[in-house]
């Protein structure tokens, strides 16, 4: 049986017309944006399959290209559709963010930071840049890798700042595990870098790590 023969309130475009996107499942999202299943697969099938071999929706949308277009159903032109959508998402949010004094919109920062790092497989350590108002300059992801003090350089992140004519950073990074609590490393390597900072008048206003689906400032726990 394919979705156009289900009950009209329980097919998922339906379902989001009637009570909106956030009402909708993962397999449910998924399938809208596949449209269509492959033959003795309806497509929310075929998005449960998908959600299951990939083990979720943050790695199938992080997922390689030859990864993403091995599988059935998938292919080039899905995942161009899916780049994009993920880039309409995030300049949205960027935009959003760059109208105003981060400040004044702490829960909108912490979306778009959170749109651009959770989905990242490894860490990526990164920097909002904001001028003597606290409105967004640039987002620059910085480095990759094991966030400690051997792979984040301060003398780099001033360098970009210096660039970027920046008053005031707000650093982030994820944690792959989906865990957003900060380690030790990490407020080893914000004190290093507010420091460094400090000599060219630089303020770190805070530092956000994301995880899945959350995040934690570490300005929020008095670590600044």
């Amino acid at each position: 049986m394919t979705i156009k023969d289900w009950p009209v309130q329980e097919r998922p475009r339906e379902k989001l017309l009637r009570s909106g996107a956030k009402s909708l499942s993962d397999a449910e999202l998924l399938a809208i944006f596949l449209r269509t299943g492959i033959r003795g697969t309806s497509a929310l099938d075929l998005a449960r399959e998908l959600l299951h071999k990939f083990g979720g929706l943050r790695p199938l949308l992080a997922a390689e290209r030859k990864d993403f277009c091995a599988m059935p159903g998938l292919g080039d032109a899905k995942y161009c559709q899916l780049q994009a959508i993920l880039e309409m998402a995030h300049r949205h949010l960027g935009e959003s963010l760059a109208k105003g004094d981060v400040l004044t919109s702490p829960e909108a920062t912490r979306q778009y930071l959170r749109s651009r790092l959770q989905s990242y497989l490894h860490e990526v350590f990164a920097c909002l840049f904001l001028d003597n108002r606290h409105r967004v300059i640039a987002f620059e992801e910085l480095f990759q890798g094991t966030i400690d003090g051997a792979s984040v350089y301060p003398r780099e992140v001033l360098r970009r700042c210096l660039h970027h004519n920046a008053a005031a950073v707000i650093f982030a990074h994820n944690h792959p595990s989906g865990v957003a609590e900060p380690s030790n490393a990490d407020e080893r390597i914000t004190l290093r870098l507010k420091e460094a900072l400090a000599l060219v008048d630089i303020r770190v206003l805070d530092h956000i790590i994301v995880g899945d689906g959350q995040s934690v400032s570490l300005a929020e726990r008095g670590l600044l």
